[in-house]
């Protein structure tokens, strides 16, 4: 009887430490992929910045061109 008390006591100590193996590893591969995960949004934050940098200085040259336009033809619309 005693033989089986140890032998079930055995297996349970083994399927528990499996267990917390298992769940730890689990736990390492969700941290690695959440830091992966955030590296990649900061990366696309980064990137859609350079965009909105990009984006605003050649709007910024559009509008001046268009400005000059306007005023080209203001003076030929003045002076026939």
């Amino acid at each position: 009887m005693i033989e089986i008390a140890a032998a079930v006591a055995g297996a349970s100590i083994g399927v528990a430490g499996m267990s917390f193996s298992s769940l730890s590893k689990r736990n390492n591969e969700a941290r690695e992929a959440v830091i992966r995960l955030s590296m990649a949004v900061e990366s696309i934050s980064e990137k859609i910045d350079d965009l909105h940098t990009d984006m605003r200085d050649h709007n910024k040259e559009i509008y001046g061109r268009l400005n000059n336009h306007a005023e080209r033809i203001r003076a030929l619309e003045i002076n026939p």
